[in-house]
């Protein structure tokens, strides 16, 4: 699948971070030529980035890297919050959410995440080529040229039918493009290290509360057992490029936990600042950005990797499409219509917990040290509150019901999910999951209700005719014959077991279509305008 030097190929892939290694991903599993290429000459192997998102999981899940990802890293479900001498245990994901395999935070080291990716990457026959800088990019009549930098100094102009750019804050294909990056920086200083912890309980994330700022601990499990961020106080005007030494690892958290823990063994440790910037837009032509190269924000809800990732999934099959078929030139547009206002969110909620969280105002310093200790666990005891905050930021409630490409049907189911929103996941009752079922590349039609009462020869020739592109699936409800799905799965779309309602998801696990009854005409005309005429 990759390109060779100095080639065309269908897209080229700039910067091989978690974002850019999907891309890659999405984009081969889905028969599509890339080439990705890296300045950097090797791969990150501190932890960086470190909580993997519900859905992340999920989505990751149809290249086969979920189950691998959860054998190597922490399933967290408990923060500990301490303030002072008082602290109090808060569960915060021990819901067993039925809709999800994943009902958890898992902890893992980027780099297992870069590794595991790059793995994958490389069975799909795709390298990554790295110490390769792109230092120019220009558009011609039917591609766009971009000049690469090699390690050794040899430049070579390649073209690509569309350009991604997943090449990070500094985006070089941001700045080439011209796509503006509005936003600011705050004014604090943070640390981060990698290290071990003696006195604090295994198993736990931890977060120390205290008028300076706060203090976080996580479990890693790999490459070291804890990962530390702090804050320094608002009057240290420590350069963020200067040295961390253990040492002052040790002064801060005897500031935060009160002489209690003993750090050592850090692998790494660097002083960082935090920015908050969005991309004025995540297409220009046939350029893209995607991760932090489109928005970047707080740490706060670990949502910086995760949604990136989603970027790389959402675009990536629609790339594919666009380059395979002769769909509405809309599908690409869509892109930016569904991931931009969730970028502006997940900046907004990052934001604003930041500012919770580090603000040296009077008032929101005594609710962080005092009464948030105390009331927490009492805010969060109810079940649906626990569960409304985790879905959020678990990124499990993300949906585009306003998107060209979301259409709701005649007679649609009353409840379940609508068109544009996430297909939940739900076991099978020959085996497996709704989710693993949709999960190979393409698009899926279920068809849900009593098989008999669908035209035959109809699906037939839907299936025929976009063949390589849709499967068509029977939910029955009947247990044992050749259904696929029992009553509690129908019950989870929102369809009674003797009805009938057809959904179709698309190549990212969100719903596009979905109507009542087993007329099939809406369902065409959506397939005629998004996937171009039909094979014949």
């Amino acid at each position: 699948m990759t390109g060779a030097a100095g080639s065309e190929t269908d897209v080229l892939v700039v910067g091989a971070g978690p974002t850019g290694l999907t891309m890659a991903g999405q984009l081969a599993r889905h028969g599509v030529r890339v080439r990705l290429v890296d300045r950097a000459l090797d791969r990150v192997h501190e932890s960086r980035a470190l909580a993997v998102q519900p859905r992340t999981l999920e989505v990751l899940g149809g290249f086969g890297l979920a189950d691998r990802m959860v054998a190597v890293g922490n399933p967290t479900v408990r923060l500990i919050v301490h303030a002072g001498r008082r602290q109090r245990s808060v569960p915060l994901f021990d819901l067993g959410l039925p809709d999800t395999a994943y009902p958890y935070l898992l902890f893992l080291s980027q780099a297992e995440t870069e590794r595991l990716l790059g793995e994958h990457l490389a069975t799909l026959g795709v390298s990554v080529e790295r110490g390769v800088e792109l230092v120019g990019l220009d558009r011609s009549d039917r591609a766009m040229v971009a000049t690469l930098r090699h390690r050794d100094g040899r430049e070579e102009q390649m073209s690509a039918r569309y350009v991604v750019g997943c090449d990070g804050a500094h985006s070089a294909v941001r700045q080439f493009t011209g796509i503006g990056f509005e936003g600011a920086a705050y004014p604090q200083t943070f640390v981060l290290a990698d290290l071990e912890v003696d006195g604090v309980e295994p198993g736990a994330a931890h977060a120390f509360l205290a008028g300076r700022g706060l203090m976080f601990l996580f479990p890693l499990g790999r490459p070291a057992s804890w990962r530390m961020v702090a804050m320094r106080p608002s009057n240290d005007a420590t350069p963020p490029t200067t040295p961390v030494h253990l040492t002052e690892l040790q002064t801060l958290a005897d500031a935060y936990a009160g002489g209690t823990l003993r750090l050592h063994d850090p692998l790494w440790a660097t002083n960082f600042r935090l920015h908050h910037r969005a991309a004025t837009t995540y297409r220009a032509g046939p350029v893209f950005l995607a991760g932090d190269a489109a928005h970047i924000h707080s740490p706060a809800g670990a949502q910086g990797m995760n949604t990136g990732i989603q970027d790389a999934v959402n675009l990536g099959w629609k790339l594919a499409q666009a380059l395979q078929t002769d769909a509405d030139p809309a599908l690409l547009d869509s892109y930016h219509a569904e991931r931009a206002p969730v970028g502006r969110m997940v900046l907004r909620f990052s934001d604003r917990a930041f500012t919770v969280a580090t603000t040296t105002n009077s008032l929101v310093r005594f609710a962080r040290t005092r009464l948030a200790p105390t009331l927490l666990p009492a805010v969060l005891a109810p079940r649906f509150v626990r569960a409304t905050a985790f879905r959020t930021v678990a990124q499990l409630s993300i949906r585009y019901r306003h998107s060209p490409l979301s259409t709701e049907g005649r007679q649609g189911p009353p409840t379940g999910p609508r068109a544009g929103d996430r297909l939940p996941d739900a076991p099978l009752a020959g085996g497996g999951s709704l989710q693993r079922l949709t999960a190979a590349p393409g698009w899926h039609l279920l068809l849900c209700g009593p098989p008999e009462g669908w035209p035959a020869h109809e699906v037939d020739d839907l299936t025929r005719h976009h063949r390589s592109r849709l499967t068509a699936h029977h939910l029955s409800g009947k247990v044992g014959a050749a259904a696929e799905a029992d009553d509690h799965v129908l019950r989870r779309l929102g369809v009674d077991p003797d009805a009938h309602a057809a959904y179709l998801v698309r190549p990212d696990g969100h719903v596009g279509y979905r109507a009542g009854g087993t007329d099939l005409t809406g369902l065409r005309a959506y397939l005629r305008r998004w996937f171009g005429p039909p094979n014949v």
